[in-house]
C-alpha cells in the first residue's frame, strides 16, 4: 500500500561539475589533436628509434644505475639515520654535517669533482692518518671509472635525502613504542628491526619511492661523464641526425615507463603492508578476546565448585 505522505527524494544537482568535466574534455581533445596529428612531432622517427638496440642499452644502464644507487643509498642512509638519532654528539654531528653537505651540493657538481678526483689525489691509501703506516694503496685512475663515478656520486647525494626520510619515519613512531620495546629487554638492533621499523614504514614508503623515482630521472645527469645511459645516448643520436624532438620524446616515454613501473611497485608494496597490518590487528583482537574469555572462565570456576 502506498504511503499517504510519501517523501519524494530529489537528487542534488551539481551543474558546475558538468561544466568542469566538459572544459577538461575539451582541453584534452585539443592536446591530443595538436600532438597526435601534428607532423612536426615526427612520430615515424619516434617509432623507428624507440626499440633500437642502442636506446635499449641506454635504458639498461639507467635501470642498473637506479637499482645500485637505490640499494646503496638505503644502506648508507640507514646508517646515517642511526648516527643522527644516536645519543653520541660526535656521531650525530658528523651525520648532520654529511647530510647538510650533500643536500646542498648539486648532483652535477659532485659528479664532475669525482670524475676529476684523480687530478686531486693520485692514490688512495688505507692506513693510519698522520703516520707513514699504510696497509694498501690504489691508483685513483684505476678505481673511479665512468660507471663507478656515477654510482658513487648518485649514492652520496641520494643517501643524504634517504637518511632524512628514514629519520622522519622513525620520529613519527610514538615514543611509547620505544619504551615498550625497551621494557621487553630486546637488544637495540632487534628492537629497531622488529618493532620500530615496521611502524615507520608507512611513513617512509611514499617519500622513499618518490626519491627512487627522482633518482631514476636524476641518472640523466651522468651525461657529463660521457657515460652511455639513456639521455646521453639520445643526445649522441640527435646530434648526428638533427632529429631533436622525436628523440627527446623517445627518452621522455622511456622515463615515463620506468616511473610508471616504480609507481605500480609502490602501490603493491603499500597494499601488501596494509594487508599485513590488518591481519595483525585481527589476530591481536582474537587473542584479546580469547584472553578475556579465559579470564571470565577462570573467575566462574570457584563459584561452580562451591
Amino acid at each position: 500500500m502506498k504511503p499517504e505522505h510519501a517523501i519524494k527524494v530529489i537528487p542534488a544537482r551539481y551543474p558546475w561539475r558538468i561544466v568542469g568535466a566538459a572544459v577538461a574534455l575539451l582541453v584534452l581533445a585539443v592536446v591530443v589533436q595538436s600532438v597526435a596529428f601534428n607532423p612536426r612531432w615526427e612520430w615515424g622517427v619516434f617509432a623507428r628509434w624507440f626499440f633500437d638496440p642502442v636506446i635499449l642499452e641506454g635504458v639498461g644502464q639507467t635501470l642498473l644505475l637506479t637499482l645500485i644507487g637505490t640499494a646503496l643509498s638505503i644502506v648508507l642512509g640507514g646508517a646515517l639515520t642511526l648516527a643522527r638519532l644516536s645519543p653520541s654528539w660526535l656521531l650525530s654531528g658528523l651525520a648532520w654535517a654529511y647530510i647538510w653537505l650533500f643536500r646542498s651540493l648539486p648532483l652535477i657538481v659532485v659528479l664532475i669533482v669525482l670524475y676529476n678526483f684523480s687530478y686531486l689525489y693520485d692514490t688512495l691509501s688505507v692506513g693510519i692518518p698522520f703516520t707513514g703506516i699504510q696497509w694498501a694503496s690504489y691508483q685513483t685512475i684505476n678505481v673511479l671509472g665512468q660507471f663507478s663515478t656515477a654510482v658513487v656520486g648518485l649514492t652520496l647525494v641520494q643517501s643524504a635525502y634517504t637518511a632524512e626520510i628514514i629519520r622522519g619515519g622513525f620520529l613519527g613512531v610514538d615514543h611509547g613504542q620505544y619504551e615498550a620495546a625497551a621494557a621487553l629487554g630486546l637488544p637495540a638492533p632487534r628492537r629497531t628491526l622488529r618493532i620500530i621499523l615496521p611502524q615507520a614504514l608507512r611513513t617512509i614508503l611514499p617519500a622513499g619511492f618518490n626519491e627512487i623515482i627522482s633518482l631514476a630521472k636524476g641518472t640523466a645527469m651522468v651525461y657529463v661523464l660521457a657515460m652511455p645511459e639513456l639521455f646521453y645516448t639520445i643526445q649522441m643520436i640527435y646530434n648526428r641526425t638533427q632529429q631533436v624532438i622525436p628523440l627527446l620524446m623517445v627518452g621522455a616515454v622511456w622515463y615515463l615507463a620506468i616511473t610508471s613501473v616504480l609507481s605500480v611497485i609502490q602501490y603493491l608494496v603499500e597494499r601488501g603492508l596494509a594487508r599485513s597490518e590488518r591481519r595483525s590487528a585481527v589476530n591481536s583482537t582474537r587473542r584479546s578476546r580469547s584472553a578475556a574469555r579465559a579470564a571470565v572462565s577462570s573467575a566462574q570456576e570457584p563459584a561452580h565448585a562451591s
